[in-house]
């Protein structure tokens, strides 16, 4: 997700027509697939929406996250249980109802409202800077962004200073990002770094980060929209994603989505 180049985005593995299993097979088609998450497709539930999603982790369900829910609608679309041509697509999931849209570069949803958006206290940003292998004074800001994952947000002076980074054992959800210097192709280098079973994990491309970090940078006036904000770079993809917001405030979260294998699962 998140590229139009096969293979250089964020996977995620999509079963479609999903009502008939529970949710330990769900986690058990999860855990073996051992991507960052795995999803079901099912009949909704509320009258309005067009779908019903559930997001499983190798360990865990979630109530909602970014890649996941563009490559679940993007199958959806594709398969055989659409057959939509509204400009807005109304996904169901366990944070409640989210809207989808097409756009010039790709699908994308709107932002989930943010959990705790406030400034983190100085002790933390040390905390934090000890965890990137960095001096507090390179932390430009930081900020709490959370809207389900728990994300602290950090600033750097460059997208440069982003990409150097050689983390050590996280104990908490980072978001890094810094600036690409004016007219590049790319606004901004975003990185994330979370911890699993006392390993730090990068992931590739992230919507939910870029989501609310899109809060952050806009309301900060650091960022203007629409923007575009690369991932991946460290880990070798291609990750791009495409910022934008309306009138209302409502911020869009999108970029491209690409099918590179299909076939059946037996559960």
């Amino acid at each position: 997700m998140f590229t139009r180049i096969p293979f250089e985005g964020n996977p995620v593995a999509v079963v479609l027509e999903a009502d008939d299993l529970t949710g330990e097979e769900m986690q058990r088609l999860a855990r073996w697939t051992n991507l960052s998450e795995t999803t079901f497709v099912l009949r909704p539930e509320a009258a309005e929406a067009d779908y019903r999603l559930r997001i499983f982790t190798p360990s865990r369900e979630l109530p909602f996250a970014g890649h996941p829910t563009l490559g679940s609608c993007h199958a959806w679309l594709s398969g055989s249980q659409s057959s939509t041509t509204a400009e807005v697509v109304l996904q169901e999931c366990g944070a409640g109802l989210v809207r989808l849209r097409r756009t010039a570069d790709g699908l994308a949803f709107a932002a989930p409202p943010l959990i705790r958006y406030g400034p983190v206290e100085r002790p933390l940003i040390e905390h934090v800077a000890a965890l990137l292998h960095i001096s507090p004074d390179e932390i430009v800001d930081a900020h709490w962004v959370d809207n389900g994952p728990g994300w602290i947000a950090v600033l750097l002076s460059s997208a440069e200073a982003v990409l150097s980074l050689r983390p050590g054992t996280v104990d908490m959800d980072v978001g890094v990002v810094g600036p690409y210097p004016e007219g590049s192709a790319s606004a901004f280098e975003v990185r994330a770094f979370f911890p699993v079973q006392g390993a730090t994990v990068e992931d590739p491309v992230t919507g939910s980060l870029n989501a609310s970090l899109a809060h952050w940078l806009l309301d900060t006036g650091r960022a203007t929209s629409p923007y575009v904000a690369s991932q991946g770079t460290a880990l070798g993809r291609a990750g791009r994603v495409h910022i934008s917001s309306d009138v209302d405030g409502t911020i869009w979260v999108g970029g491209g989505t690409i099918t590179c294998i299909t076939g059946n699962v037996e559960l």
